[in-house]
């Protein structure tokens, strides 16, 4: 099957490389802009552009793929579908109906479910168990297309945002790799979605503002969720206190202000807050 593929960051690595080795074309890759990086401002491919020049596949990054000269530039390359893998731009109705098959999206959240920029990341958050990764048609809408596969996954105890991405990752892989199969075979039935859903924006930096009123169970989750980005902090001393780690210690610290150090021993630091104390395993300071 000849597939072009859009994706940017490391989370569509490791799909197109699936695809790739699965046999099938990749007659180009679509992803964003090259960033300057760091204080030297030297300019830096995004990941699945590297892997694309590591195969020798052409590479068309748009400013705004839905400019007309881009549009024009996608129908120059020949494909029977578009994958999409956290491309990070909205695709209009006609780059959507141009491939004989349409475009496919990975979604790394059981749809309709957590719709959004950032569902490995809230699930956590939010204390769910179980998640996984959708293969869905794709319309005009927010993953808002057609259920085509799904495969689950149990959320370990001590998950964190970036082991959950790795994990994701490696099974979008695998499922799309099927997914191309049963498309070309015919197999497969979409399943329109649900209307049941939860939205989640992009993080952002202040989203890691750990606030202290709230029950330590619901913070050390925070925590979880957003390491290794945008990670979870607090200040001390007038400087920024990221925590990297922390357990639940179910004591009575009714007595204790929110946000109160109430006990410090040779490996931990002990935090009170609304409901429960705070055991913060690992931390670093700002500067340190």
């Amino acid at each position: 099957m000849k597939v072009v593929f859009m994706g940017t960051p490391d989370f569509a690595v490791g799909a197109l490389e699936a695809i790739i080795q699965a046999g099938h074309e990749v007659t180009a890759v679509v992803t964003q802009p090259d960033k300057p990086k760091g204080r030297s401002g030297q300019m830096q491919f995004p990941p699945v552009k590297e892997c694309a020049v590591k195969y020798e596949i052409p590479v068309f990054q748009p400013v705004k793929v839905k400019d007309a000269e881009s549009v024009e530039e996608l129908r120059k390359f020949e494909a029977d579908i578009f994958v999409v893998a956290a491309f990070g731009q909205i695709l209009t109705k006609e780059i959507l109906e141009m491939p004989r098959l349409g475009c496919v999206n990975i979604h790394a959240s059981l749809l309709p479910k957590y719709r959004g920029a950032a569902p490995i990341n809230q699930v956590i958050i939010d204390g769910e168990q179980e998640t996984g990764v959708t293969i869905q048609q794709m319309n005009e809408g927010i993953d808002t297309g057609d259920i085509l596969m799904v495969r689950e996954y149990k959320v370990e105890p001590k998950e964190t945002g970036g082991s959950l991405f790795d994990k994701l990752e490696k099974i979008g892989a695998e499922l799309l790799v099927e997914t191309l199969d049963g498309l070309k075979s015919g197999s497969i039935t979409p399943i329109p979605q649900g209307e049941n859903f939860t939205h989640v924006g992009k993080l952002e930096k202040t989203t890691g503002v750990i606030d202290f009123n709230k029950p330590a169970v619901e913070i050390e989750r925070l925590i979880r969720g957003l390491n290794p980005w945008p990670s979870a902090y607090t200040s001390f001393n007038g400087k920024t206190l990221k925590i990297w780690d922390a357990d639940i210690d179910d004591c009575d610290c009714s007595m204790y202000a929110p946000g109160t150090i109430y006990t410090v021993d040779k490996k931990n630091v002990y935090v009170s807050t609304a409901g429960g104390g705070l055991v913060l395993n690992e931390v670093q300071l700002e500067g340190k």
